[in-house]
C-alpha cells in the first residue's frame, strides 16, 4: 500500500502521458467520489471563477487514484476557515487525498484544464461556501508542448 509520505502530486509529464483508458478510469472514479463527498457537502450545479488568484485564502489539495497517482480525480480549494472534511471516510481504499501548494495546484489545473476560468464548482456546508472543487472528468484538453 502506498504511504502518504511517499505521495507527490503528478508532474506535468505524467499528466501528458495519460491514455484514453486512464481517462475512462478517472471518469468512473470521479462518479464514485462525487457520491461519497455529497454525503458531507452540497455541490452547486454551476461552475464559477477559478480560485487560483494571486492573493487568496485557500488550502489546496488534490484527490488521486491510489493505483496511478497521475490520475487526478479532483482538485480542491478549501477556505482556510472551513470545517475540514472527513477525508479518510470519503477516500475509502481507492483514493488518496493530498495537501499541495498553490503552485502545484496551479500546475495541475492548467495542465488538465487549460482554459482560464469557470472550471470549479462551489461546495457548501448548509448555505455557506466552504470551497471550490474541480473534477478530473471535466478535462477539456491536456496541455501539449508544440514542437
Amino acid at each position: 500500500m502506498l504511504s502518504i509520505v511517499d505521495a507527490k502530486p503528478p508532474a506535468p509529464a505524467q499528466l501528458r502521458s495519460l491514455s484514453s483508458s486512464d481517462l475512462g478510469v478517472i471518469t468512473w472514479r470521479v462518479a464514485n467520489f462525487k457520491e461519497r463527498i455529497r454525503e458531507y457537502v452540497g455541490i452547486d450545479s454551476y461552475t464559477t471563477r477559478d480560485p487560483l488568484e494571486p492573493k487568496d485564502d485557500y488550502d489546496y489539495s488534490v484527490v488521486l487514484d491510489r493505483k496511478n497517482l497521475a490520475r487526478v480525480i479532483s482538485l480542491i480549494a478549501a477556505k482556510k476557515d472551513a470545517l475540514p472534511l472527513p477525508w479518510s471516510d470519503i477516500m475509502a481504499d481507492t483514493l488518496l487525498h493530498l495537501q499541495i501548494s498553490k503552485e502545484n495546484a496551479s500546475v495541475v489545473k492548467y495542465e488538465l484544464m487549460p482554459k482560464d476560468n469557470n472550471n470549479f464548482y462551489p461546495y457548501r456546508y448548509s448555505t455557506n461556501i466552504a470551497g471550490y472543487i474541480m473534477f478530473g472528468s471535466q478535462i477539456c484538453g491536456i496541455s501539449r508542448e508544440m514542437g
